[in-house]
C-alpha cells in the first residue's frame, strides 16, 4: 500500500513526490530510506514488513533522517539512487558516518549501469557497502544488505571495545607501530624502481588499473581500502559466484564459513601469475602499512563476503588480531591444497592469542621461504 503520510516536516519542506510505503500496522521501530526516484524502490515493497521512505533528493532525505532520529528511529538501510555527477553523495555520507546512531547503517548506490568511472569515483567517495542495479534480484539484495549488516554491526561493537585494553596491550602496539613504519617505509623506497617497471609491465600487458583496489574487513571487523598489484583479467570479481559453486579451494559444501581461493584460476593473466608466485603483487600493501591500515604481520584482511560468515563467537577471534600482510598462515599452510577452512581459522586464532613483537619477529624470519608458491592460488 502507497500512502502520503504526514512526515511531521515543516510546511516548506514537505513535497508532494514524498511517498512512504506502509506495509505493517504494527508501531515501526525501523525503516528504509530511498533516495531518488526509480522503479526499483517500489520493487521493495514485495518483500519489506517496513515503512519505506522513497524521497526526491539529498535535502530532503537529511530531513527524514533527522526527524526520525528525534523520535528514536534509525533505518534498516540506505539507497542513494546516483548519476554520472554522484551529485550530494559525499556530503550525504559525511554526514551518515559522523553521526554514532548512523555509522552502523549498509549504505548501498543506485545506478542504472555501472561503468569504470563510476567505480572509480565510489572508491574516492568511500563508506558505500555495495552497488544495486536493475538486475540485482530481491534475493540477491537481502544478500548485500545481510552481509553489511553483520559487517558493519560487528565493527561498530569492536569500536565499543576498544578501550577495555590492558596497559601492556598499548606498549605491544607501540613497539608493533614502529617497526611497520621503519621496515614497510625503508621497503617502499628500496623497492621502488620495481614498483615503478611492475606498474608499467601491467598496463603494457592488458587494459585496466594497475592496481586492485577493493574492501576487506580487518581488525576488529574494520572496513579499509585494500592494494594489490593487479594479477587478473579486469571485472575478474564478477566471475566469483559461477567459481565458487564449481573451483573453490575450500569445499565447504554450503554450509559454515566461506573462504573462495582457485587453483590455477583462469582469470589470472601471464604476468600476474608470476607475481603471485613470488608474491611481489603484495607489495603496494605496504602503502597499507604506512597508512595504519595493516600491520607487516598479522592475519590476513578478507573480503566482505568472508568476513560476513566469521561473526559468530568460534570464529570472530580472528579479528582480534591486527591484520596483515604476512601470518603464522602463511608460513606454515600457503599453497596447501588440502588444508582445510577449520585449520585455517585455527591458525588465525592461535596467532590472534599469542601475538606480540617477539612473535612477529620469529613470523617475519620465516616469511622468506613461504613467498615462493608451488599453485597458482
Amino acid at each position: 500500500m502507497i500512502s502520503n503520510l504526514p512526515l511531521n516536516l515543516p510546511e516548506a519542506r514537505r513535497k508532494p513526490e514524498t511517498k512512504v510505503i506502509s506495509l505493517s500496522s504494527s508501531i515501526v521501530k525501523r525503516y528504509k530510506l530511498c533516495i531518488g526516484n526509480n522503479r526499483y524502490f517500489d520493487r521493495l515493497a514485495d518483500v519489506s514488513e517496513e515503512y519505506v521512505f522513497i524521497v526526491p533528493d539529498v535535502q530532503l532525505s537529511l530531513n527524514v533522517l533527522k526527524e526520525q532520529l528525534f523520535n528514536g528511529v534509525v533505518p534498516s538501510f540506505i539507497i542513494y539512487t546516483i548519476d554520472h555527477r554522484l551529485s550530494g553523495l559525499s556530503k550525504f555520507k559525511k554526514f551518515l558516518r559522523s553521526n554514532p546512531l548512523l555509522q552502523s547503517v549498509p549504505l548501498f548506490v543506485y545506478t542504472d549501469t555501472i561503468t569504470h568511472e563510476i567505480k572509480q569515483r565510489l572508491r574516492k567517495v568511500g563508506g558505500i557497502d555495495d552497488i544495486i542495479t536493475p538486475d540485482v534480484s530481491h534475493e540477491a539484495f537481502e544478500d548485500k544488505f545481510n552481509i553489511a549488516r553483520s559487517i558493519r554491526e560487528m565493527a561498530r561493537k569492536a569500536t565499543k571495545e576498544d578501550r577495555i585494553f590492558s596497559p601492556g596491550h598499548y606498549i605491544n602496539y607501540s613497539f608493533k607501530r614502529v617497526l611497520d613504519i621503519t621496515i614497510a617505509g625503508t621497503a617502499l623506497i628500496l623497492l621502488s624502481p620495481l614498483f615503478l617497471l611492475i606498474a608499467v609491465m601491467i598496463k603494457i600487458e592488458s587494459k585496466g588499473p594497475v592496481f586492485y583496489i577493493s574492501y576487506r574487513a580487518g581488525s576488529r571487523y574494520r572496513i579499509f581500502k585494500f592494494y594489490k598489484f593487479r594479477t587478473m583479467v579486469p571485472d575478474a570479481d564478477k566471475q566469483v559466484a559461477a567459481m565458487m559453486e564449481s573451483n573453490n579451494q575450500y569445499d565447504t559444501n554450503g554450509a559454515g564459513p566461506v573462504f573462495f581461493k582457485v587453483t590455477n584460476d583462469p582469470r589470472v593473466t601471464g604476468l600476474g601469475a608470476f607475481l603471485r608466485n613470488t608474491s611481489l603483487d603484495e607489495i603496494p600493501q605496504l602503502l597499507n602499512v604506512i597508512i595504519g591500515d595493516m600491520s607487516l604481520v598479522g592475519n590476513r584482511p578478507l573480503p566482505l563476503y568472508e568476513a560476513a560468515t566469521l561473526t559468530t563467537d568460534d570464529f570472530a577471534g580472528r579479528f582480534i588480531a591486527p591484520a596483515g600482510i604476512t601470518g603464522l598462515w602463511q608460513i606454515k599452510k600457503r599453497g596447501n591444497k588440502d588444508m582445510s577452512v577449520e585449520e585455517r581459522i585455527s591458525l588465525d586464532i592461535n596467532y590472534a592469542e599469542k601475538h606480540s613483537v617477539l612473535y612477529d619477529m620469529w613470523i617475519l624470519a620465516n616469511t622468506p621461504g613461504a613467498m615462493r608458491q608451488k599453485n597458482n592460488v
